[in-house]
């Protein structure tokens, strides 16, 4: 590389992403690097990897995708926002916005990108945030708009992350085995945050919960 190209990279601005699968974070990586002013310094594919990554390479702003093998990138997000308050961090998901985007941002998200929609809103989400303003889709916006001025606190704010993203989990068709898997806990583990859940909801039986996140699921996924 000339002094010149050296230079130029210097000038661009520093991109952290961080995406479990291969394929996605390869193309995450090139729609980015082929930008003039942005530069992807790394690709992390765990929230361990991507907490290195960012205290080595000290990007400007981060990509982070919500499922990853080793928890949730709302922990993630969590980790680096109390870590780096200044840091500009984008959530990047298959989820439902309506279903994570207020969590996203409750962790310290700056934005909410959905993936089937990456390839046209993640320039323009990155830019965003850089320049110091949120990104969210209209959709997301007039819901948080709509919950602020007439709507209660519902049921599932009561839930905490891991046992919102259980709940998710189970919403999905997935049982608890599957979800420990996943999640890389035990099945004794997520039954007892399936009970936690349960109990918060105020339901009384397992018959009960099941028939409210089939409710939930026809609604929200």
């Amino acid at each position: 590389m000339s002094p010149i190209e050296a230079e130029k990279l210097d000038q661009r601005v520093r991109v952290l992403v961080v995406e479990d699968h291969p394929i996605v974070r390869h193309g995450l990586k090139m729609l980015i690097q082929n930008q003039p002013d942005l530069a992807v310094v790394g690709g992390a594919e765990s929230i361990a990897d991507g907490v290195e990554q960012a205290a080595q390479l000290r990007p400007q702003v981060v990509v982070v995708d919500l499922t990853l093998p080793d928890g949730s990138g709302l922990d993630l997000i969590q980790k680096l926002h109390a870590e780096q308050p200044a840091l500009p961090i984008l959530a990047l998901s298959m989820h439902d916005e309506l279903s994570y985007g207020e969590r996203a941002l409750r962790a310290g998200a700056k934005g909410y990108v959905m993936k089937r929609e990456a390839m046209d809103k993640l320039l323009t989400a990155i830019r965003s945030v850089l320049a110091g303003n949120m990104f969210l889709s209209e959709k997301l916006a007039a819901h948080l708009a709509e919950k602020v001025i007439s709507r209660p606190v519902g049921l599932l704010d009561n839930l905490s992350d891991r046992e919102f993203e259980i709940f998710c989990l189970l919403a999905e068709g997935l049982g608890p085995t599957e979800i420990g898997r996943k999640l890389g806990r035990s099945t004794r583990t997520i039954e007892a945050h399936r009970g936690n859940i349960k109990d918060k909801l105020g339901l009384k039986s397992g018959t009960e919960l099941t028939r409210f996140i089939a409710q939930w699921a026809m609604r929200h996924l």
